[in-house]
């Protein structure tokens, strides 16, 4: 496999920019591909991995953006989130965006009926899954002296029942909610919010859903584009989000699924 590397654009629309990505696992997660597509088009980028296993993935991907900032991020650590706010605060001293791309569910929630889970499973899902953006949102504001930008991630799963998204689907409906009421909240100080719905993707998170693969063909099939979306174009479509361009956009729910969302 040929090493990680940027795509070559002329325009740098985001040369001047800061920005935080939280999320990356590996060369296959959806936040490197918007991390690529930041990198590509100008921003500066802190970047975050989730625990020493997944350093060893993560630190390579950050020399490839020529992130001056790579620290740990497990958001059932307590600290480590307000550390990596308080870094950029010391060695910035302001911020532009943030991709918040994490989830978690244990796997005995995830793969029950929403009607049996337990009280601390459905706990960890929306603290993990939906909280941790709230809170994101909340470190990130001082840093926004400017205004700026906060990115999630979602899924159709949100709206829909799909079979196996269980829980989850449950907490991007609250994840959802969090960034129409955020985007409210943040509009004076001109700073936008917003979650990207992207289609079935094949990643390390995906790979827990049983009949995934199932899935994948239903999308590719249905799209109206007949294709499946990639972590790139996922990442140039947030890119351009991240732009002044963009700046009366907000509280949306953005889907790059190549039309699936309108099918029925």
């Amino acid at each position: 496999m040929a090493a990680p590397t940027l795509p070559k654009v002329k325009a740098k629309l985001l040369e001047g920019k800061r920005g935080l990505v939280v999320g990356i696992a590996n060369d296959q997660s959806i936040a490197w591909g918007c991390a690529r597509a930041f990198r590509a088009f100008g921003a500066e980028l802190a970047v975050t991995y989730l625990n020493d296993k997944a350093k060893k993935y993560v630190e390579p991907l950050g020399k490839v953006l020529e992130a001056p900032i790579v620290m740990p991020l497990d958001m059932r650590q307590p600290g480590q989130v307000e550390a990596v706010f308080e870094r950029i605060a010391r060695d910035w001293g302001s911020l532009d965006f943030v991709l918040h791309s994490i989830a978690f569910s244990p796997k005995e929630a995830l793969r029950g009926r929403v009607v049996d889970v337990e009280r601390d499973g459905f706990l960890t899902t929306l603290e993990i899954s939906c909280w941790s953006f709230i809170r994101m949102a909340h470190l990130a504001e001082p840093l926004m002296k400017k205004g700026g930008s906060l990115f999630t991630m979602t899924y159709y799963g949100s709206e829909r029942v799909v079979k196996n998204y269980n829980v989850m689907g449950v907490a991007k409906a609250a994840l959802e909610a969090s960034v129409r009421y955020l985007a409210a909240e943040l509009g004076p100080k001109n700073i936008r919010v917003h979650a990207i719905s992207p289609g079935p993707l094949a990643t390390r998170a995906a790979s827990g859903i049983p009949e995934f693969d199932e899935l994948l063909n239903k999308a590719k099939a249905k799209a109206p584009a007949r294709s499946l979306v990639s972590i790139d174009d996922v990442g140039v479509a947030t890119a351009f989000l991240a732009h002044d361009a963009a700046r009366l956009i907000t509280g949306e729910t953005l889907h790059i699924d190549g039309g699936y969302h309108i099918i029925d």
